[in-house]
């Protein structure tokens, strides 16, 4: 009888963190049960709401597709270290002013999709269209909103970000 569990070590926004972990507990689970943040998400377990978003070394992944040993020697950021670090508090202001979020159960993952879409946007001095805000946020079901106050949301802020108006 072979023991299935493994060492891992990880950074775990911006915390150094090493724990026993069960081979095919998720990155989501290991987050949530093993080290109580409850930001993200479980959804539908299959990668399709969104719900489980977290960046694993600056890429946003969905968290109940990953497994917690696959991010040994990885840094992952979870809505907790999004949020402390200030990254999305304009996303977070412009959510709540537009009523983008009601139930609050796809915000974290919504904010932590939206922050990748912008950071792009950014970095090649650019804004995206209402268009390509739909189709970014596209992997990431509400269904609270309709998605029409989320994409005013993210749009406003594309534009305070470039310099523009809100």
């Amino acid at each position: 009888m072979s023991d299935r569990s493994l060492d891992i070590s990880l950074t775990v926004n911006g915390e150094r963190v090493s724990e026993r972990v069960d081979a095919r507990k998720t990155l989501v689970d290991f987050l949530r049960d093993d080290l109580l943040l409850t930001g993200s998400h479980v959804g539908c377990e299959h990668g399709v709401c969104g719900a489980c978003t977290v960046r694993v070394n600056g890429e946003v992944v969905r968290g109940c597709l990953m497994l917690a040993v696959q991010c040994d020697g990885a840094t992952v950021e979870t809505i907790e270290g999004l949020s402390d670090s200030g990254e999305v508090a304009d996303l977070q202001k412009a959510f709540e002013e537009r009523n983008a979020l009601q139930c609050g159960y796809c915000t974290p993952g919504m904010l932590a999709t939206a922050q990748e879409l912008l950071k792009g946007a950014q970095d090649k001095k650019q804004v995206p269209s209402r268009d390509e805000i739909r189709e970014h946020i596209s992997g990431n079901y509400c269904r609270c909103t309709g998605y029409h106050a989320i994409v005013d949301a993210v749009e406003a802020v594309a534009k305070a970000r470039a310099g523009g108006k809100a």
